[in-house]
């Protein structure tokens, strides 16, 4: 067993070490990451074709999992982009259920957390922030430009309009490193924790008791990383959200 906590993080091949196909002269593999890719969209299409097969008006648990989840993201959408919003609802329900069931997933030993990698959360960022600035020209044209350009005396807005351009830009970056962080801390507390509890219940004694401490705090830290990978998912869509709805309204939302 490896007891590097930054293994669990290494994108490896998988089988032949020849690469798939290349790109300008790069390989391009298939990886534990592209692996754990595909099982997160197999899980959330076998969840939600499950769980709606069968539209009982007493609802299954799996039913009311998808229903909840359905109304979760629509009020989210409702709430932060209005109702001129709630045709992006497909774009970020497939992005909060991916982002979810990637960091739930992540928690099982042996799995591989996608969105522990800053190129997958970077990428998620991108094209939310593509999105943004296609949907303000096509609901505004030129006049999208005016979401850089805030309420403020002529002066001020010298300093002000760089400001707000820079920070516009800056949002797939504070996006992506938000929910890449986030989760790489947390998994790496659990391995380091982990390998508390082996090192010391292996040295045998007084040490071995000693060793009950760190797995209780691998217990809460599990819980906490719970929580952690829904909160994450939340943040993730319901700035999406809001994004979203100051390129429909502008400055209206402000």
């Amino acid at each position: 067993m490896k007891m590097d906590p930054m293994h669990q993080f290494a994108v490896e091949p998988l089988g032949s070490t020849a690469p798939l196909f290349q790109i300008a002269g790069h390989p391009i593999y298939f990886t534990n990451q592209s692996l754990w890719m595909f099982i997160v969209v197999g899980s959330i299409t076998l969840f939600m074709a499950i769980a709606m097969s069968k539209r009982s008006l007493v609802p299954t648990r799996m039913q009311s999992m998808a229903e909840i989840s359905y109304e979760f993201v629509a009020n989210m959408i409702g709430t932060a982009s209005g109702e001129d919003g709630m045709k992006f609802f497909p774009f970020v329900f497939t992005l909060f259920m991916f982002v979810l069931f990637s960091n739930f997933l992540g928690l099982l030993p042996g799995s591989f957390t996608v969105t522990s990698q800053i190129a997958v959360t970077f990428a998620l960022a991108a094209v939310v922030v593509l999105m943004v600035i296609i949907t303000g020209f096509i609901a505004h044209g030129i006049g999208f430009l005016k979401l850089f350009v805030p309420k403020a005396p002529l002066l001020l807005l010298f300093l002000l309009v760089p400001i707000e351009v820079i920070s516009f830009l800056t949002r797939p970056i504070s996006l992506s490193v938000r929910l890449f962080a986030n989760m790489l801390a947390g998994h790496t507390m659990l391995k380091v924790f982990a390998s508390f509890v082996i090192m010391l219940g292996g040295a045998g004694g007084i040490l071995s008791v000693l060793s009950i401490a760190p797995f209780f705090l691998i217990v809460a830290i599990t819980a906490l990383e719970l929580l952690v990978a829904f909160l994450q998912a939340y943040v993730f869509a319901i700035l999406t959200c809001i994004y979203i709805g100051e390129a429909l309204h502008l400055h209206d939302n402000h």
